[in-house]
């Protein structure tokens, strides 16, 4: 754009001073309005350094027209020669819309600037209450308040005040006005003034001198009688006082011509919203006695007497504050807090999470809570934490040794940079919101008014974030290293907790035995050798892990134990110390049950797995059974080879379980993994690989110690039941079925023989006594069952099941795969039970109600006498079994003509039917999850306990553990149980009319 003389020069510098629309911000300059300043360099230079240039210049136009007479002058006159009233009032224009509408509506309020451009000149109570002295009714106050919130703004952006002076102020401000309307509202009502004593109780921010410029007021009211006297004196005082008492929220809520001062909130009361508005300190201290939750003593933290009766108003804050500082001590405190604290991050609109200053992770609310959590647990025996204001007590918190000097400077500049974004986004229109505005314009204003001038929207961005991402620490940061000061050897003279004190903080964070884990603490992190040195830049990170989980103390002790076990070698504590990942997955893996712990005990160095960005994923079938055979054919004896296999098996459980926890759980990198179909899927694929191959190196083990390399007959060794169907789960055993074939030339009994000895050594090998797990073989799904024969030539099953087969028998065969020995004959053998398991035409009538029959009964039998029916996972209602003989039933019907349905896998043979049209896919979704959830409960239990089981655990700490696992937060386990019933009792519906036809 080209413009010519001096509009051309007019337009480069409006550009250069930051305005974004220099041809309106040039308009307004010829505006008759600043007729006389308009070529002032002194005036564009001062609009430039705004934080939104254009929008100060249109506030400034707007003010000076509505001056009247000689009034304008005397403004642009003191504009140009007054620097800090300049600043001010400029700065005001620049960065609030709405002041900016309250000077064009009262446009001599700009002399309220004057009275304070001494820079060391600071309003207090006195001072607003003197300002809005003269405010009698509610739309005075209105326009009394905005002038004093004027004042404040007008300091606060230029940085003559800080952003906690500016929060100091505006709670006194808030305290003048609760003072003005309760008078407003006793000269409406003498009578009722007369009658009772009302106090205002301050809560929240306002409570604790630290309040937004727009923001919910939180109170509390308490009322009595003039006289004291309780009766019929006392009932009248409280109707009296509930009547000011709502008055005076009307005088401050209610919108006008002049707008809303701020809600008046009194839902922190007794009762919430159903409570009575007014009590009687005897009645609030009967509620808090018996009835409060701890969230009611965390808000009575900041409680502070501002308004009413002052007598009233501190015998109430002397009555509760004992009540404060014992809250720590009650049952589930901490995880009180913590359940409040996630509840209100699980609140935030999903599209709104990310752009939440005070709720959202990183925000606001992260540091109030955990500072409030730390003041409550060592306020009780440390009077110097009484403080309703954040800084301050994080200030106090690090005087005191319970926040580390570093930590809280951290922690403070991360708290006053984000509040200070809350101020100026509420500000600019003096509106209650915590979100990071979208809005390009929006961000560069909000960033030029913290400062930020160079590439303020990136600035803003990049600061906001590394401040969030201090504050993400905080729980770490507040609670765990001053732990460590407490037993490790520290410079002399430094502040350390007591072992007293650590042990407090270690009981109120979850530790069961706070003696013990003080010990291992000590144990890890005492010295001078650099093995300590890392383990106290370690532990601390650790410890807020292991808390996280349902049991700290297994995770701590399991941590010593690998620490003892590792210590001296030079890549483990490099690994935890230099790999992030490695340390969180260790940490989430050690407290989450005995299983994976155990596991890695026996062989502590497969703690690397844990820093390799592939070692969590599974192996192959192919990989896993190349290294086993190869490590038998190293081997010495059968013996020392299958002692091999099973170390490789307890590897890879290791590497499976880890992988399985981590996934549920997720890392502060790594969200838990949302499909848990997913999970299940991964764990039955690695786990029945991995018996597979140590299966075929225990036969590749008998076979070379009794014959060589080549067995007398022909074996096979077939995989049924979940081990087929490659859904085993870690406390799964294998449910095979042998087949052998003599070879030509070898006698049938010699071959019987030469099987039936493979078959006892392999079983002898894989369950020596020895670190690693068993591996128990069962073949007890052979034809006859028990009673029959523990293994048959392929033309032996050919005779069977030509001549005595039953239904329930092929229907076993439905999971049937080979997974070990002559692949050959395994595949002979599925060409022949093919006809068996997938009856051409279907099921005739009679074997439909002999499979129903069969069900029914194992219902009725089979189920363990006192198990909970609606629990049990494989035999109870909705359980695998309902869903497995569901799916089976349908294969066996329709599979001769739908290929998709021959499948030895559950759940593809439950996509299949959906695909086919024999199921809807809502119901093919109930059955799916029912099936997923009811697996994911058997793992969790395995992993938990150590040992395998259907049912959910009694003992509360190992069915919090499970829940965890399952993606339940601490404290939900309720919800569990009744979500597992619920969705199993939906596929129990589905079963009935599927396959009881119900």
């Amino acid at each position: 754009m080209t413009v010519p003389g001096r509009r051309s020069s007019t337009f480069m510098r409006l550009l250069r001073s930051g305005f974004t629309d220099p041809s309106a911000a040039a308009r307004l300059l010829d505006s008759d309005a600043l007729a006389s300043v308009r070529t002032d360099p002194v005036l564009l230079d001062a609009l430039g350094a705004t934080a939104d240039p254009d929008l100060a210049l249109l506030g400034l136009v707007r003010l000076a027209e509505a001056q009247s007479g000689d009034e304008r002058p005397v403004l642009l006159d003191t504009l140009v020669s007054a620097k800090p009233l300049r600043d001010r009032l400029l700065g005001v224009l620049g960065a609030s819309e709405a002041l900016a509408d309250h000077l064009a509506r009262h446009p001599r309020d700009w002399h309220a600037l004057v009275t304070y451009e001494a820079a060391d000149l600071h309003p207090g109570l006195a001072e607003f209450e003197q300002g809005l002295a003269q405010a009698h009714d509610p739309i005075a106050l209105r326009v009394a308040y905005r002038r004093c919130l004027l004042s404040i703004a007008a300091r606060d952006v230029c940085g003559t005040i800080d952003v906690a002076q500016t929060a100091a102020e505006l709670a006194d401000l808030a305290t003048a006005t609760l003072r003005a309307a309760l008078r407003i509202a006793s000269a409406a009502a003498p009578d009722d003034a007369a009658a009772c004593r009302l106090a205002v109780i301050a809560m929240g921010k306002c409570g604790g001198n630290e309040l937004n410029y727009v923001s919910d007021v939180d109170v509390i009211f308490v009322g009595d009688a003039p006289n004291g006297g309780g009766g019929a004196d006392e009932a009248k005082a409280v109707q009296a006082a509930t009547r000011l008492a709502s008055h005076l929220m009307r005088i401050c809520s209610e919108t006008t011509i002049e707008g809303t001062i701020w809600p008046v909130d009194a839902n922190l009361r007794p009762e919430g919203r159903n409570g009575p508005l007014v009590r009687t300190l005897a009645s609030h201290l009967a509620y808090y006695q018996r009835w409060a939750k701890t969230w009611e003593f965390q808000a009575l933290l900041k409680a502070r007497a501002v308004a009413g009766d002052p007598d009233l108003g501190a015998q109430y804050i002397d009555a509760i504050t004992p009540l404060v500082w014992q809250a720590a001590e009650r049952e589930n405190f901490v995880a009180d807090v913590q359940k409040m604290r996630r509840r209100v991050v699980d609140n935030i609109p999903a599209s709104q999470v990310d752009r939440e200053l005070k709720l959202g992770p990183g925000g606001l609310r992260d540091v109030e809570f955990a500072v409030q959590l730390l003041q409550l647990v060592h306020g009780r025996s440390d009077a110097g934490l009484h403080s309703g204001s954040t800084l301050d007590a994080l200030h106090a918190l690090a005087a005191g040794g319970y926040v580390g000097r570093t930590d809280a400077a951290q922690l403070n500049d991360a708290y006053r940079f984000l509040r200070a974004m809350e101020h100026r986004i509420q500000l600019y229109r003096l509106r209650r919101t915590h979100l990071v505005p979208e809005d390009e314009a929006d961000l560069r204003r909000l960033g030029r008014s913290l400062g930020l001038r160079t590439e303020p929207v990136a600035e803003l961005n990049k600061a906001w974030r590394r401040h969030a991402s201090v504050v993400r620490r905080l729980h770490e940061k507040l609670f765990y290293r001053p732990l460590l000061d407490a037993v490790a050897q520290l410079s002399p003279g430094e502040t350390r907790l007591s072992p007293r004190a650590a042990g407090q903080r270690l009981e109120a964070l979850g530790y069961a035995d706070p003696a013990s884990a003080l010990r291992h603490l000590e144990a890890l992190s005492s010295g001078v050798t650099r093995k300590a040195a890392i383990q106290r830049t370690l532990l601390p990170v650790m410890l807020g892990w292991f808390a996280d989980s349902a049991d700290p103390d297994a995770g701590l002790l399991n941590f010593r134990k690998v620490s003892d076990a590792l210590g001296k070698t030079p890549w483990y504590l490099r690994l935890l110390r230099d790999e992030g990942a490695a340390a969180e997955n260790l940490a989430r893996v050690l407290s989450a049950g005995r299983l994976a712990p155990d596991l890695l005990m026996r062989a502590p160095e497969a703690v690397a797995l844990l820093g390799d960005p592939e070692g969590l994923q599974p192996r192959t079938h192919e990989a896993l059974a190349q290294e086993v055979l190869a490590a038998v054919g190293r081997a010495d004896s059968a013996e020392a080879g299958v002692a091999a296999a099973r170390g490789v098996r307890r590897r890879e459980l290791f590497r499976t379980s880890a992988a399985d926890i981590i996934r549920s759980y997720g890392t502060e990198d790594s969200p838990a993994e949302e499909d848990p179909g997913a999970l299940v899927d991964r764990v039955g694929n690695a786990v029945s690989d991995l018996t597979a191959a140590t299966i075929a190196g225990a036969l590749r083990a008998a076979v070379r110690d009794h014959w060589g390399e080549i067995l007398p007959t022909r074996f096979a060794i077939i995989g049924v039941g979940r081990f087929g169907g490659h859904e085993l789960g870690y406390g799964s055993d294998a449910d095979v079925l042998f087949v052998h074939e003599p070879r030509e030339g070898v006698d049938e009994q010699e071959a019987a023989k030469a099987a039936q000895t493979v078959i006892a050594e392999m079983r002898r090998l894989l369950q020596l006594p020895t670190a690693d797990p068993p591996l128990l073989i069962d073949a007890d799904l052979r034809p006859e069952g028990r009673s029959g024969p523990l293994v048959r030539t392929l033309s032996s099953y050919a005779a069977y099941y030509r001549r005595w087969s039953l239904t329930w028998e092929s229907q076993a065969l439905l999971r049937a795969e080979p997974v070990a020995g002559d692949a050959e004959l395994g595949a002979r053998f599925i060409e022949l039970i093919d006809p068996l398991r997938y009856p051409a035409e279907g099921l005739g009538e009679d074997a439909v109600r002999e499979i129903r029959r069969l069900k029914a009964r194992m219902e009725s039998e089979r189920l363990p006498r006192g198990a909970d029916p609606t629990l049990h996972t494989k035999l109870g209602r909705g359980g695998l079994s309902d869903v497995e003989w569901t799916v089976q039933l349908m294969q066996m019907q329709h599979a001769w003509s739908e290929p998709g349905l021959r499948t030895t896998r559950t759940r593809e043979a439950l996509a299949a039917a959906h695909a086919a049209g024999l199921i809807p896919a809502e119901e093919a979704q109930i059955l799916d999850e029912a099936w997923v959830l009811a697996t994911r409960v058997r793992n969790a239990v395995m992993l938990v306990r150590g040992r395998a089981g259907d049912t959910f655990p009694s003992e509360a700490r190992e069915l919090s553990a499970v829940g965890r696992y399952l993606g339940y937060a601490e404290g939900t386990v309720g919800e569990l149980l009744d979500d597992y019933r619920r969705i199993t009792r939906r596929a129990r519906a589905v079963v009935d009319d599927l396959f009881y036809g119900a």
